[in-house]
């Protein structure tokens, strides 16, 4: 026994050094051309297709932003696809507090986006534009600003209805932490 060394390992792999493992790792780049991130988020390539596009975070952010669900569906046929899902998934309801963090990430709803698209603000946009561009628009068509216009009315509750959307999405996301 006088050549043998003794092993450090004892079955605990974390009690290994750094860097002890000598074989290689096996990353996937992105798909997107040219770049050279590691591609850790798979996506469908088309609806209904068991293969995947590789991409990194920020090119598979810019590919769901230009996904379409209801593409080739007419209205009543998206429609009922939109019902269809809601009910099935009314069950899930209780569980949102599971949801992601920030804007921009998935964790606005439907709602929610409609609510942005009535503001003319992009997906992304945090609480103080939200009020900034609530304010500016109210202003324009305040029914004191425009007594007896209904189609000013009309707007001024639309935008308000939108505000208090995105007011509570934001209170909800506060109190989760």
């Amino acid at each position: 026994m006088a050549g043998a060394r003794r092993s450090m390992d004892w079955g605990f792999p974390r009690w290994r050094g750094y860097g002890s493992s000598r074989d290689a790792a096996t990353v996937r780049l992105c798909d997107r051309h040219g770049c050279e991130e590691p591609g850790d988020c798979p996506a469908p390539k088309s609806p209904n297709s068991p293969d995947r596009w590789h991409f990194c975070q920020r090119h598979a952010a810019e590919y769901n932003s230009k996904w379409d669900y209801f593409e080739g569906l007419s209205k009543e046929e998206a429609a009922e696809r939109a019902a269809n899902e809601k009910r099935d998934n009314a069950g899930y309801a209780e569980a949102s507090h599971y949801g992601w963090g920030g804007s921009g990430d998935g964790s606005r709803s439907a709602d929610e986006m409609r609510a942005l698209d009535v503001l003319e603000l992009e997906n992304d946009a945090d609480f103080a534009a939200i009020k900034k561009a609530f304010r500016e628009r109210a202003k324009k068509v305040h029914p004191d600003v425009a007594p007896g216009d209904k189609e000013a009315a009309a707007e001024f509750q639309k935008i308000q209805v939108a505000y208090e959307v995105l007011r509570q999405a934001e209170e909800r996301r506060e109190w989760r932490g």
